[in-house]
């Protein structure tokens, strides 16, 4: 089976949001969450979902589950007081109503952009080789920061790639990797891919589309918001 795990956990501080978290800002009357559980809702490969969900939007989250018909949408959970924390009770409540085989797919809340062909592939990616990371080549350069105001190493930009969602793994492998994580004390991975390469797990990547955004900032909904208008202009013009 095929799980998405989607961890829609964040406050929004730096979309300067007062009355609802980043993830619930709306798009033509629709929540960025709506428009990202639709991506995997609608993809035939998806046997189910679960959100991961900040502790008091638990009830409004599953109205809105009703409201879209999600109907692949088997939990919607609590979060944690980390990241690491909230992606590992989404990986429990899998674990609980999935077999340990399944692949788990865990991607941000707030990644709307991301499209049928690369979850497709990303599955097809555990499946061969057991771990399927999404990236998008950089397009700007990449410089490590110094201990000064100096610039630090610059990187052959052809060569580097920016790690993106979903992220994907063996259900039984990401959890058990969690398990060694919290007996070594180790609560600060920044990610499921950092914390899959340090217990030793090879890392292959499916590149997506560059428009696979997280949004974050009121610019990142401004361009979320300019993608979203081409495509239906697109549609309606037959462009």
């Amino acid at each position: 089976m095929n799980i998405a795990v989607i961890f829609a956990g964040g406050a929004g501080k730096r979309m300067n949001t007062r009355a609802k978290p980043k993830q619930f800002l709306t798009l033509h009357g629709k929540p960025i969450l709506v428009y990202t559980v639709e991506q995997f809702q609608q993809h035939e490969m998806i046997d189910g979902i679960i959100v991961v969900m900040l502790k008091g939007w638990i009830e409004y989250c599953e109205k809105l589950t009703e409201q879209y018909q999600l109907t692949k949408v088997a939990a919607v959970i609590s979060g944690g007081e980390t990241g690491q924390e909230s992606i590992f009770r989404g990986l429990e409540k899998a674990r609980e109503l999935y077999p340990e085989d399944s692949i788990v797919l865990i991607h941000d809340g707030v990644r709307p952009l991301i499209d049928r062909e690369t979850i497709s592939r990303d599955i097809q990616c555990v499946r061969e080789k057991g771990t399927a990371i999404t990236v998008s080549p950089a397009v700007e350069t990449v410089a490590l920061k110094s201990d000064t105001e100096a610039v630090g190493q610059i990187f052959d930009r052809s060569r580097c790639q920016m790690a993106k969602a979903p992220q994907c793994f063996w259900l039984a492998d990401i959890y058990n990797s969690h398990l060694k994580s919290q007996r070594d004390g180790i609560n600060d991975f920044i990610d499921s891919a950092s914390l899959m390469k340090h217990y030793g797990f090879e890392l292959y990547t499916v590149e997506g589309p560059s428009e696979n955004i997280k949004i974050t900032t009121p610019g990142d909904f401004y361009i979320f918001r300019a993608i979203v208008d081409a495509r239906e202009n697109s549609q309606i013009f037959g462009i």
